[in-house]
């Protein structure tokens, strides 16, 4: 992928601090609790796994939003 902004190891904190519009992705796919304090030092393999999602192709919708969301810029 050209615009690589997040893996499957970034931290899902610093995924919403960072790049807030994946949050819209996040909560999309059931991902409810990126406030808790637990979630924010969890990787996003590991919340993936915990969901039951494929964590490539989560880690690929929010790079396409974020990608989108800086040429909006």
């Amino acid at each position: 992928m050209e615009n690589t902004f997040v893996n499957e190891q970034t931290l899902i904190g610093e995924i919403v601090s960072q790049y807030p519009e994946s949050i819209e992705i996040l909560l999309g796919i059931g991902m409810h609790c990126l406030g808790c304090p637990a979630s924010q030092r969890e990787s996003l393999e590991e919340a993936c796994a915990v969901h039951g999602f494929n964590p490539q192709q989560v880690a690929e919708a929010i790079n396409k939003k974020i990608a989108e969301a800086k040429a909006q810029a």
